[in-house]
């Protein structure tokens, strides 16, 4: 975004101000599309942590600085806290963790590989490797459900499973979500 000078002498032009050198986060505040929640600050490829805690608060902390983050805090409470209700670890290698709190303006996602899988008590009984951090505004209850369910269909997918744990960069993960989202039928 270029700023301006507010005050001018006479006659002098307007000088536009330096921009802002960090590359902003993607942020929508309806979309149904996972790939436009994700961006490359958000994504770690490689994840160290050895415990689900571990591992739960390295994926918060990708959501650091993300403009609709009013609190990285209280977003990690209410991650843990729903995790404490019940796990999150859905099967297949995946943990879907996620959370409805005040502490964000609009809905927020993460995405990591891990570099070793991780117990997360998942429902069959099998580690984790992936994990896709979902959190939204309370009232965005509908767009959370939409997103919960289009990435369940998305990782029920083998093939997509299989090409996320090759992945390298965050860039290459982005890029995976989208032409994934490109193959489902709900477009």
């Amino acid at each position: 975004m270029i700023g301006f000078r507010k005050h001018r002498r006479a006659g002098e032009k307007a000088t536009p101000a330096p921009a802002d050198p960090r590359p902003e986060p993607a942020m929508q505040t309806s979309t149904s599309q996972l790939h436009q929640l994700l961006a490359p600050e958000t994504i770690r490829v490689g994840l160290p942590g050895h415990t689900k805690e571990e591992v739960l608060n390295r994926l918060i902390d990708l959501l650091r600085g993300h403009p609709a983050v009013r609190d990285l805090e209280a977003v990690r409470q209410a991650v843990l806290a729903r995790e404490r209700m019940m796990s999150t670890g859905v099967g297949k290698g995946l943990g879907l963790p996620h959370a409805k709190t005040p502490a964000v303006s609009a809905t927020v996602a993460a995405f990591a590989i891990t570099a070793e899988p991780v117990e997360f008590d998942a429902i069959d009984q099998q580690p984790v490797r992936l994990l896709f951090l979902l959190v939204g505004p309370e009232a965005a209850k509908s767009q959370h459900i939409k997103l919960l369910s289009r990435i369940s269909r998305l990782m029920n997918r083998d093939g997509f499973r299989a090409r996320l744990l090759k992945a390298h960069t965050p860039e290459e993960v982005l890029q995976l979500f989208e032409e994934g989202e490109s193959q489902l039928v709900d477009q």
